[in-house]
């Protein structure tokens, strides 16, 4: 049985805006009907990295905190710490960042709350029972909340091919312990034939895993936790991954930690992707880099694999930008993402999702 995945463009009227129509697509997904009166609801999204201006706008997450509020619950913008240095690695610096970059109560109409605490030690134990993990562990607010709904910018990812609503909550859920857990897998190594010995990371890597010897950059595996930072660091695509047998275990990992998330929220979790400034990139950079497609639209949906689906198709669907970091796969119908990551295969977190019965790829489309 296909899933209903609601589409809005960004074309608007006078008498409609586009903030309007986030309105319509909640109301479309009936996002009053899955949150609990007087509960607690958290609203996942990502704050953006210091200089980063791809992620979703705040007056976008007005709307959502306003819906939910009209039922009589009480809703908050929340995230859980980096694994990696840098200005969302703790608490004070994550809600630092999150009010510059104009999450702020005035602009939003909610609190925000780190998930996983002060330094990302706040976690509880989820039983999930598959494959990969019995357990995973997730920010203690989100387990919490009696209701969770996701909004995330849909972009390319450097280790998932693409990040949208599965990666929003399963990494973007998890706490500092789980987010380890989930690259523990991640080995990247160093190409000595492509290594220019010119430290970028080094300086980077925030677990000090990674050293010049020789004049040529080495990692440390008992130090490295695979966050896979370095390799969009490093200017010589010197640094590489053992794609074939690491990724395909990330993305089974990200993806159970998706369930534990999703665990006793069935009922009360909705999901809203921005397919808007597709950046090639993570939002967890300190920049991005040109869009790989124009705007698209948004979309809305009760089931994440189909939303993801969804996502990925109208993305692949569109015409590529030339002034991008896309240099092949620009027609209509071909893999944007498989362009940029060509050793990545992206289906495997839906195909996975699909299995353990979080959701199916069959969709429909339905414009509103």
């Amino acid at each position: 049985m296909k899933s209903a995945v609601y589409f809005a463009d960004l074309r608007t009227k006078p008498s409609g805006s586009l903030v309007d129509k986030v309105k319509r697509l909640c109301e479309a997904v009936d996002l009053a009907a899955r949150v609990k009166e007087r509960g607690f609801v958290a609203v996942k999204l990502h704050f953006g990295e210091r200089g980063n201006t791809a992620y979703v706008r705040p007056v976008f997450l007005r709307k959502v905190v306003d819906m939910i509020k009209e039922v009589g619950s009480f809703p908050f913008l929340t995230d859980a710490n980096t694994l990696y240095v840098g200005s969302r690695s703790d608490s004070v610096a994550h809600l630092r960042t999150a009010i510059l970059n104009g999450f702020t109560y005035a602009v939003v109409g909610a609190p925000l709350i780190i998930a996983d605490g002060l330094r990302g030690g706040n976690a509880t134990a989820v039983k999930v029972n598959l494959k990969r993990f019995k357990r995973v562990y997730i920010g203690s607010e989100i387990v919490r909340a009696d209701g969770i709904v996701s909004v995330a910018h849909f972009k390319g990812h450097e280790l998932s091919g693409f990040g949208g609503t599965i990666k929003n909550l399963g990494m973007g859920c998890a706490s500092r312990k789980g987010k380890l857990a989930q690259h523990s897998t991640v080995s990247p190594k160093v190409s000595q034939k492509k290594c220019e010995g010119c430290g970028e990371c080094v300086e980077y890597c925030a677990q000090e895993a990674i050293s010049l010897i020789a004049e040529k950059a080495e990692i440390d595996p008992k130090k490295c936790v695979g966050c896979g930072e370095c390799i969009i660091i490093c200017p010589n695509q010197a640094i590489q991954i053992q794609w074939a047998q690491d990724i395909p275990v990330f993305l089974e990992n990200m993806v159970e930690y998706t369930a534990g998330v999703l665990k006793g929220k069935k009922d009360s979790a909705t999901f809203l992707n921005f397919i808007t400034q597709v950046s090639p990139a993570c939002d967890c950079y300190a920049h991005n880099d040109a869009p790989i497609v124009p705007d698209i639209g948004i979309v809305a949906s009760t089931d994440p694999v189909a939303i993801d689906q969804a996502s990925a198709d109208l993305v692949n669907n569109t015409e590529g930008l030339k002034n991008s970091c896309l240099t092949k796969n620009f027609k209509p119908g071909e893999d944007k993402f498989r362009a940029i990551y060509p050793k990545i295969d992206w289906g495997i977190q839906l195909e996975y999702a699909e299995a353990i019965g979080l959701g199916t790829r069959a969709y429909d489309l339905v414009k509103i």
